[in-house]
C-alpha cells in the first residue's frame, strides 16, 4: 500500500599562501597540500584548479551508527591522500535510460565530498552541489559534475555525497524512541547539514569564503535545497540558493497521516514487515545491499519527514508563512521535463471529446481554464506540458514569488535549449539537460546520455549559464557577457529564456501558476495530496474555500 514506483522514475606549484583562517596551503611536487581543521590533505593538480576528492566531513553512518544523525569525524594525523574518487552511498540498481551510469563502486561509508578550488584562491565564493536521484540514486563524484569550469570563474565548487533512500530516510518507532529528540528520518538531510557545516569550518584552508556560499541542485537535490531552505537547523549555514527543477510534493508526518499520506513511522514499520525484520536490531545486522534492494522492492520512495525539528512543516506552509531562509534565489525548470519520465504521464484518452470530457469531470468550475491552457489538439503533447507544469513549472514560480514576497532577490528561468541527439531522441529540453551545460561537462555524461556536440553555439549557452550561477554566487546579482541582463522576477514576472541563445522575457505561461496554486490550495484545504496530479490522474477536485477560489 506504500508503493509509489511510477514516482521512483523520478527521480543518477610552489607558492606558500595564507588562507582566510590562517591555515597553510602549499603546492608541492606530488600535489597541492592544505592544512585545514579537519586534517591535512594532499590533492592533484588539475589545470589551474587544485582538486581533493573523496574528503570525509562525518563519521561513517556503519553499524550501531545506522540511522543516527551523522557524528563528527576526529581530526586525522598526518596528511591524507584525497586523490582518488570516492563511492556512491548504497543505491539499488538503476533502469536503463539517460540517467544509468553504468556499474559503481558503492558503500555504507560513504559520506564524503569533493572540493574543486582555483590555484591560489583566497575568500572565494563558494557553491556546494547537492545531486539528484529522487533521494535513491546518485552520486556526488559522477565526471559530469567537474567543478573545473567554475574553478576558472574564482569559485570554490564542493559536491556532497549523502545517504539515500531507505538508509538515509526511514522513520521506525524504534528510531524516534532511542532519538533524544524523539524523532527519526531525514538523515540525508542532516548529512547535508553537517556537509554544510564542514564547509564553514574548512573551506578557508581552500581559499573559499565561508561567508559566501551558494548552495544548488537539481530534482532531488533541488529538492534538498527547498529542506534546507526550511530546516531550522540549516539557517546561517549558507547564503545563496539555486532550485534546478524542483517539486514541492506533500511529505509524510513522522506520526500523523494527513494528505492521504501514511505517517513516516507507519511507513517504515511496514517496510520492515515487508524485509522480514521484526526489530531494530535486526534491521542494523541485515546487510546493507539486501536492505537496499529488498526495500526498493517494496515500493518504498523517500521522502523529507515532517518532525517539528528538521523540518517543521509541509514546504507549501514553510512558503507561505515566510518562515524560509531569507536567501537570494534562481529557480527555474525545462520544458521538457517529462520526456524522460514518461512513465509518469497520465493514461491517455483516445480522442479529443474523451480528453475534455475527462478533464471537466475531475477539474470542475477551473476545466475551461485547465483547456485554455492545455489545448487536447494533441494529447500526448498537452499531458507531456500539464504533467510538468503541475510539478516543475508552478514549483519555480511558486519559490521566486515566495521568495520576492520576503524581500529577496529571486530570479526565475525556463531552459528550453536544444541539440540534434536530443531532438532525435524525443527528448527536447529533458529532466536534467541542463545539467552538463551548467558544469561544461558536455563529454562527462553518462553513456545513453543525448550527445552534446562541442561547437560554438553549445559553448555559448553553457558559458552563459556557468557566468550566471557563478556571479550569483558572488554577489546574488546573475549576469554575464554572452547574454543579456537577468531582471529579478517582479512585478513584472520577468525570466530567463536559454532557447538558442539566452533570451530575457516576461510573464512565462499566462495562467499556469493560478491555475496550479488554485488546484494546489483546494486539494490541501480538502486533505488531498497535491503530488502529480494532472489530466485523467487527478482526483476530482475539492469545491471552492474562502482562500481558494476559482482564480480567472
Amino acid at each position: 500500500m506504500f508503493v509509489r514506483s511510477a514516482l521512483a522514475a523520478l527521480f543518477a606549484g610552489g607558492l606558500v599562501v595564507l588562507a582566510a583562517a590562517g591555515a597553510a596551503r602549499a603546492v608541492e611536487d606530488d600535489g597541492p597540500v592544505i592544512r585545514a581543521p579537519a586534517g591535512a590533505l594532499q590533492g592533484v593538480r588539475e589545470g589551474e584548479a587544485n582538486v581533493f576528492r573523496a574528503v570525509p566531513y562525518a563519521a561513517p553512518p556503519t553499524g550501531e551508527r545506522r540511522w543516527k544523525p551523522p557524528a563528527p569525524l576526529e581530526p586525522w594525523s598526518g596528511v591524507r591522500e584525497a586523490v582518488t574518487p570516492g563511492v556512491a552511498c548504497m543505491q539499488p540498481p538503476m533502469a536503463a535510460g539517460p540517467y544509468n551510469r553504468g556499474e559503481q563502486a558503492m558503500s555504507e561509508d560513504c559520506l564524503t565530498l569533493d572540493i574543486t578550488a582555483p590555484a591560489g584562491a583566497v575568500k572565494a565564493p563558494v557553491m556546494v552541489w547537492i545531486h539528484g536521484g529522487t533521494l535513491i540514486w546518485g552520486t556526488a563524484h559522477s565526471p559530469m559534475y567537474d567543478g573545473r569550469r567554475f574553478a576558472e570563474r574564482g569559485v570554490v565548487l564542493v559536491s556532497i555525497n549523502y545517504r539515500l533512500g531507505v538508509l538515509g530516510y526511514l522513520a521506525h518507532p524504534a528510531l524516534s524512541a532511542e532519538s533524544p529528540d524523539h524523532v527519526s528520518g531525514n538523515y540525508g538531510l542532516l548529512d547535508q547539514i553537517a556537509a554544510l557545516k564542514w564547509v564553514r569550518e574548512n573551506i578557508s584552508a581552500f581559499g573559499g569564503d565561508p561567508d559566501n556560499v551558494t548552495i544548488f541542485g537539481e530534482s532531488a537535490g533541488a529538492l534538498s535545497v527547498e529542506y534546507l531552505l526550511a530546516s531550522p537547523p540549516a539557517r546561517g549555514l549558507f547564503d545563496k540558493a539555486i532550485v534546478q527543477s524542483g517539486y514541492l510534493f506533500t511529505m509524510p508526518e513522522l506520526r500523523a497521516a494527513r494528505y492521504e499520506e501514511f505517517s513516516a513511522e507507519a511507513i517504515g514499520a511496514w517496510v520492515a514487515g515487508q524485509i522480514h525484520a521484526p526489530d531494530l536490531a535486526s534491521l542494523r545486522a541485515m546487510d546493507a545491499r539486501t536492505l537496499v534492494d529488498k526495500s526498493a522492492a517494496t515500493g518504498y520512495l523517500p521522502y523529507g519527514t515532517i518532525d517539528g525539528k528538521v523540518l517543521p512543516r509541509q514546504l507549501v506552509d514553510v512558503f507561505d508563512r515566510g518562515e524560509q531562509a531569507p536567501t537570494p534565489l534562481i529557480a527555474g525548470f525545462n520544458s521538457g521535463e517529462v520526456r524522460s519520465l514518461r512513465a509518469l504521464l497520465p493514461p491517455l484518452p483516445g480522442d479529443v471529446d474523451a480528453f475534455a470530457a475527462e478533464i471537466r469531470k475531475n477539474y470542475g468550475d477551473l476545466a475551461e481554464d485547465y483547456l485554455s491552457l492545455y489545448r487536447p489538439d494533441d494529447i500526448e503533447e498537452t499531458a507531456l506540458a500539464a504533467s510538468r507544469d503541475v510539478v516543475f513549472g508552478w514549483a519555480a514560480e511558486r519559490l521566486v514569488r515566495k521568495q520576492a514576497a520576503i524581500g529577496q532577490p529571486a530570479f526565475l528561468y525556463f531552459f528550453d535549449h536544444d541539440y540534434p541527439s536530443a531532438t532525435a531522441a524525443g527528448l527536447s529540453g529533458f529532466h536534467a539537460g541542463e545539467v552538463p551545460f551548467v558544469f561544461g561537462t558536455f563529454d562527462a555524461t553518462p553513456p545513453n546520455w543525448p550527445t552534446i556536440p562541442d561547437t560554438a553555439e553549445q559553448r555559448l549557452t553553457s558559458d552563459a549559464m556557468l557566468d550566471y550561477w557563478t556571479s550569483f554566487a558572488r554577489d546574488g546579482r546573475p549576469s554575464t557577457s554572452a547574454g543579456p541582463d537577468w531582471r529579478a522576477f517582479g512585478e513584472t514576472q520577468a525570466y530567463l529564456h536559454f532557447e538558442e541563445t539566452p533570451e530575457a522575457d516576461q510573464a512565462l505561461f499566462p495562467g499556469m501558476y493560478d491555475l496550479h496554486e488554485t488546484v494546489m490550495c483546494r486539494r490541501r484545504a480538502g486533505g488531498q495530496s497535491w503530488n502529480w496530479r494532472s489530466g485523467g490522474a487527478a482526483p476530482p477536485l475539492p469545491p471552492a474555500t474562502a482562500d481558494c477560489g476559482h482564480t480567472p
